[in-house]
């Protein structure tokens, strides 16, 4: 892991650009580089870097709207004396705290530590919270249930042209914010399992509503797969004593009809199916206490399955 603290990213990356943009604007106003020099508390030559365009920088910072009026709100107050040193301070530290909030700070934040990809991490303007630490075991979980279905030998024919998804749920689940999965679905390309990307909070609608549902009746139960309806599969689970609940594909409420068939069940059961209907492809869902359980059991499931 590279771990790299949002501040490293304020000096290595945004103070550089800032600093330059602010020269060039004070050069347009008039000032000479002696005194833009004085005003950023760099040198001259750094100065005529800066109105020269070799500084560099980072067009992420350059382009953002929030940044790009900040320093002309600076410029403007500088230049005309209205704003000093302290005031010009409180201006980029104001606008360094927006930044981190889900800005350019945080998606290069992102990119420098991929592992907080997908986590709406709040870190840098929430501090250490025990949310992120739910949200994180979640997301790993999730990944972990992925890479088990892409190593399954059968995995491949179980894919409906849809797609699968894995959904895992927070405790107590709102709405499909609060599961975590993969966006875009995973497909069978070539013969072998595409992952797109990693997973996030809100990626999916069909199986975060099949995981709520079940939540609802079952709250240990927090993950969910669909894949598609084979009777060998269905006979496979039955025969380990599973009993798959049979549902009607045709409905308004897909989260409603999935809790009454629970409820009346007493139960969230680990396999319920449908078989389709007009523009609807069959689908089975397999539930687990969390989406890894939900795919060991789908890789028991096809293996015998298949035997």
């Amino acid at each position: 892991m590279s771990l790299v603290l949002p501040s490293e990213l304020v000096v290595d990356r945004f103070l550089p650009t800032v600093r330059a943009m602010l020269a060039v604007r004070l050069a347009e106003r008039g000032l000479t580089q002696r005194e833009i020099a004085d005003e950023l508390g760099v040198t001259q030559a750094a100065v005529s870097k800066y109105v020269g365009g070799e500084s560099g920088g980072d067009d992420r910072f350059r382009n953002d709207p929030e940044t790009v009026a900040t320093v002309e709100r600076i410029a403007d107050g500088l230049a005309s004396g209205e704003l000093d040193g302290y005031d010009a301070l409180a201006e980029l530290l104001s606008l360094v705290r927006s930044l981190e909030d889900r800005g350019p700070i945080c998606e290069l934040h992102e990119e420098e530590m991929p592992e907080l990809r997908g986590l709406g991490c709040d870190l840098c303007v929430r501090g250490l919270d025990p949310d992120v630490r739910a949200e994180r075991d979640v997301l790993a979980n999730v990944r972990t249930a992925t890479r088990t279905l892409a190593s399954i030998p059968g995995m491949v024919d179980a894919v409906p042209n849809v797609g699968t998804n894995v959904g895992m749920c927070l405790p107590d689940p709102r709405d499909e914010t609060d599961v975590a999965a993969i966006p875009g679905r995973i497909y069978a390309m070539g013969g072998r399992i595409e992952i797109p990307a990693n997973p996030e909070f809100g990626a999916s609608k069909h199986v975060a509503t099949a995981v709520i549902a079940a939540n609802a009746v079952e709250p240990e139960v927090r993950g969910a797969i669909n894949i598609a309806t084979d009777d060998d599969l269905l006979e496979a689970a039955r025969k380990r004593g599973l009993d798959p609940l049979e549902f009607d594909a045709d409905y308004e409420d897909r989260g409603a009809h999935l809790r009454r068939q629970f409820a009346d069940r007493g139960t969230v059961p680990r396999v319920a199916y449908h078989r389709g209907a007009f523009g609807i492809e069959p689908a089975t869902y397999v539930f687990g206490a969390t989406a890894a359980d939900a795919a060991e059991l789908i890789d028991d499931l096809l293996e015998a399955a298949a035997s």
